[in-house]
């Protein structure tokens, strides 16, 4: 049984496939048309996990798409009839309740073929739903309680849950127009990160000041009930609306009323000096997020006295908050979805569908996030070789140890391996990898290749084995999903990787499911007793790189010093 699952006119676009119920591709529209967070129909996602399946699109059983804009009709009727918001609001949520696009004649149109060609069954699987099924059923839990927080998704910002093998039980809900992740994008908006996605910088930031607006902050989102109310009058969404484009770059209307203004002082414009009051300002909104953050969980908690939580939607990512979650003993363990913004819901409403309503048992597993294209040696090579490019080809064992030198001796690295990662974050396939003992390490990467804020870290990709040495917390953290404290014996070892506070967003790197990874990064060890290396993304202000031609483009026109792709290393040229 083939069922593919589709994220789409959302933030994120993207397509996963489960075969017989285990996943066998996905990724996300923006690492193919090359669009941060493309926000249309992920038509050529959708072509990759096919590919990889070496399927057609008449062999597909199911399409599930995250979205049923008809969810919550009479929530959406009321609040139009009690809250008299604008006309354009008003018409903006019934063009949405009245058009769901099947998806089918969407991608025979994008595709170029006739429908009738697709046999599958459709369903609209609602955006929050979608979420949980993301978070549970790829865990490893057998019960869970289960959250979702996030921006909004069909009139939704949060959902508590319960699951159990094959069945997830709705038990909760926040809706329209109070959303923590809204929150935190319109303080985001106020810091003068404008673009969709960029409140991970607010995150980075929060460490560089003191929480002394908290007071201020806690009038705009008011913790109650074991959940949340936003102070609506320092918001516009609920008259105004929040106008997203769906084709190309997804970008937010302003969200804030000027009584924010008010309050906090005038805004950040993008790019003007990082002011004390605006780190502060950071500080703040990430306290009193974790305010409700944590009390969320433990409505949860207190909802499904269970010791496990799945955890999904964009305010997982949070990695600051998420690394407190088992500090503060609310659960004993953890399961956050590697892509749980937006992008994860493809795979979360295909799940949803093979085990909700179809009551398949369970048989995936998410162990990585490696389910992106990869690319046979043959073809780097013939890249290379038709760009001009100087190469050398060397089996492993000469290899690992050859970069490894190249990472001690202070080199900027490009690896390019296997097949390319599921959600946000670099695992090790699509790096650039440095040494984490510089202190000058962060500002060589920014001067030669990422060109971003001073007050944005870098992450540890550390060898499993070796975490309790190196931080106060002993746990697997495959995904880079969580932020621990870094031992404080250990901070001046690894400048580079440790934040203002102490603190590191840390990858473990597991044998099993990354070995040529953990063979770098052992080889590291060998050479200088630190098992681990700086990681950050391989891209240029552009999404991650997918394909050799992006890899080797990224590596000519920044002065990154060495690209390692497949069993390839180039240097660059000593003048250059």
């Amino acid at each position: 049984m083939l069922i593919m699952g589709i994220n789409a006119y959302h933030g994120d676009a993207s397509a996963a496939l489960l075969v017989d119920g285990q996943l066998v591709a996905a990724a996300e529209e923006e690492r193919f048309n090359r669009v941060k967070h493309s926000a249309g129909f992920p038509h050529k996602a959708i072509e990759y996990c096919l590919e990889a399946a070496g399927a057609r699109i008449e062999d597909l059983d199911h399409i599930a798409i995250g979205r049923n804009p008809r969810a919550h009709f009479a929530d959406k009727i009321l609040y139009s009839l009690k809250k008299r918001p604008s006309v354009a609001f008003i018409t903006d949520r019934f063009r949405n309740m009245l058009a769901i696009r099947d998806p089918k004649a969407e991608l025979a149109a994008r595709l170029g073929f006739d429908p009738a060609r697709i046999r599958a069954q459709s369903h609209n699987v609602e955006h929050h739903r979608a979420h949980m099924a993301s978070a549970f059923f790829a865990s490893p839990f057998d019960e869970a309680a289960v959250v979702s927080v996030d921006g909004f998704g069909d009139f939704v910002s949060t959902m508590w849950g319960r699951g159990s093998g094959t069945k997830l039980e709705i038990m909760r809900r926040v809706g329209f127009p109070h959303s923590l992740g809204l929150f935190y994008s319109g303080l985001t908006q106020y810091l003068g990160f404008p673009k969709f996605g960029d409140e991970y910088k607010v995150m980075g930031l929060s460490a560089w000041g003191e929480p002394d607006l908290a007071d201020e902050i806690r009038r705009v989102v008011i913790v109650r009930d074991g959940a949340f109310e936003l102070g609506l009058d320092y918001f516009q969404h609920h008259t105004k609306g929040i106008a997203m484009t769906w084709e190309g770059e997804p970008r937010y209307d302003t969200i804030n009323s000027e009584n924010l203004v008010d309050l906090l002082g005038s805004s950040r414009q993008p790019g003007a000096p990082m002011e004390d009051r605006f780190k502060a300002v950071a500080a703040s909104v990430q306290a009193i997020f974790e305010e409700a953050y944590f009390t969320i969980l433990g409505t949860a908690q207190r909802l499904t006295p269970s010791p496990r939580l799945a955890l999904a939607g964009g305010c997982a990512h949070n990695s600051v908050a998420a690394g407190k979650i088992r500090p503060k003993a609310l659960f004993d363990e953890v399961f956050i979805q590697p892509a749980a913004g937006d992008a994860g819901i493809s795979l979360g409403a295909a799940l949803y569908v093979y085990h909700q309503k179809l009551g398949h048992p369970r048989r995936f597993r998410q162990l990585h996030s490696y389910w992106g294209p990869s690319f046979p040696q043959s073809q780097i090579e013939e890249l290379l070789r038709a760009q001009g490019v100087r190469y050398e080809v060397m089996v492993d064992s000469e290899l690992v140890p050859r970069v490894a030198m190249k990472i001690r001796d202070g080199n900027v690295v490009g690896w390019f391996q296997g097949r390319m990662e599921w959600g946000p974050r670099a695992l090790g396939n699509r790096s650039i990898v440095c040494d984490p003992r510089r202190a000058d390490m962060k500002g060589i990467l920014n001067s030669k290749i990422k060109r971003r804020e001073s007050f944005r870290p870098f992450a540890p990709s550390v060898l499993e084995e070796d975490v309790a040495d190196w931080f106060e917390e002993d746990d697997a953290v495959p995904f880079m999903m969580q932020v621990f404290q870094i031992r404080p014996e250990k901070r001046a070892l690894i400048p580079a990787v440790t934040h203002v506070d102490g603190s590191g967003r840390l990858q473990t790197v597991c044998r099993r499911t990354n070995p040529r990874y953990h063979r770098l990064i052992g080889a590291f060890r060998e050479l200088t007793g630190v098992p681990m290396v700086l990681n950050t993304s391989f891209n240029e202000n552009e999404p991650v790189v997918c394909a050799p031609e992006e890899a080797l483009d990224c590596f000519l026109r920044t002065r990154m010093d060495v690209l390692v792709m497949g069993e390839t290393m180039m240097a660059r040229a000593a003048e250059d």
